[in-house]
């Protein structure tokens, strides 16, 4: 009885915990507009990546020790591959990197191409990208591999 017990308790507990902490959250259309209202007012880096991209691999433990040196950093990954991707692994590359802190999405709607086109109309899906959004609403973008020595400046400026 006790064996059947601690049987179905555990069970429970693992349908109820997702596999990862930091499960992305669905980015589907019309999250860009509620992404955008919640940061609103404030200076934020978002880091559009994917897991089949392999600059964007090489790239990210770069982001994960810019996220370590600055706190004040407002940091949002978008995992946007064009193939969904498992929200298992793009946790498992978001923990490994130590970017659990930062604002996770994973593009999760069949038509990523609308949900490019609500981000930026001129976008054509190449990655990285990196956009740097201040307080004013007012956007840089950074396609390619990021320079961080520019994102850091900006960050800087972002206080004054």
């Amino acid at each position: 009885m006790r064996r059947a017990f601690v049987a179905v308790l555990m069970a429970a507990l693992m349908l109820a915990a997702p596999a990862y902490a930091g499960t992305p959250q669905s980015f589907e259309r019309g999250s860009w507009a509620k992404l955008r209202a919640a940061h609103a007012g404030k200076p934020t880096v978002i880091h559009f990546w994917g897991l089949t991209c392999g600059p964007c691999l090489v790239e990210m433990p770069k982001w994960g020790k810019l996220l370590a040196e600055r706190p004040d950093i407002d940091l949002v990954l978008i995992a946007a591959d064009p193939v969904p991707q498992s929200p298992d692994e793009v946790a498992a590359t978001v923990a490994r990197n130590r970017l659990e802190r930062a604002e996770s999405w994973s593009f999760t709607d069949r038509f990523f191409e609308k949900l490019r086109y609500e981000i930026d109309p001129r976008w054509a899906g190449e990655l990285p990208r990196t956009l740097l959004i201040d307080a004013a609403g007012n956007i840089v973008a950074m396609n390619g591999v990021a320079d961080l020595a520019k994102v850091r400046t900006w960050l800087d400026q972002q206080k004054k």
